[in-house]
């Protein structure tokens, strides 16, 4: 890959990810890793958003981005799945008596988990199970938008939860993504 160049946007399925968590590891690691991937995919979030999250960001059905792009705070919505990612971690983190500080998502001594550690974590766990596409952090957040655009949720909801400040940005953001209505009509054609 050549650094600058831009890639097509690859949304994974719900089974690709689905697979990617089970690949994680089965101790404490593995654990946080899938919470952590539950939280990209499941909350839409940038992976530098995630990885500054504190525990004390965390709410019953919600998140609370302080810094999110350009500085701008936000409060994205948690859904179940994610929340049952999420809790086993943070059992977890209770049972190796790590400090309520550390990001929510740090290290097994507490300290800070680096986005290069989770790029890499993503190419590992899709080559583990044979995932062809580009398999990557942010990927996590188009394949978010995918499923929500699907499930027909609003544009306004959709930004919302990505933090867009305007709807035109959310619709460039998920038109490039599957042409799935295009290819329904024509494939229908009689």
């Amino acid at each position: 890959m050549k650094k600058g160049t831009k890639y097509p946007v690859e949304p994974l399925s719900r089974s690709e990810v689905e697979r990617l968590l089970q690949a994680c590891s089965r101790g404490a690691t593995g654990t946080r890793n899938r919470a952590l991937i539950g939280i990209l995919w499941r909350s839409g979030l940038r992976v530098s958003e995630a990885l500054a999250l504190r525990p004390c960001d965390l709410e019953t059905n919600s998140l609370r981005i302080l810094h999110g792009k350009g500085d701008v705070a936000r409060v994205v919505g948690l859904d179940t799945v994610a929340r049952a990612l999420l809790d086993l971690w943070l059992a977890e983190r209770k049972a190796l008596g790590l400090s309520a500080k550390a990001e929510l998502f740090c290290t097994l001594r507490g300290e800070p988990v680096k986005t290069a550690y989770v790029r890499a974590l993503m190419k590992r766990l899709a080559a583990a199970v044979g995932i062809a596409k580009r398999v990557h952090p942010h990927g996590l957040r188009h394949t978010h938008a995918f499923e929500l655009v699907n499930e027909g949720v609003p544009m306004n909801i959709i930004g919302g939860q990505l933090g867009h400040a305007h709807v035109a940005t959310t619709e460039r953001y998920v038109k490039h993504l599957h042409p799935t209505a295009v290819i329904d009509v024509i494939s229908s054609r009689v």
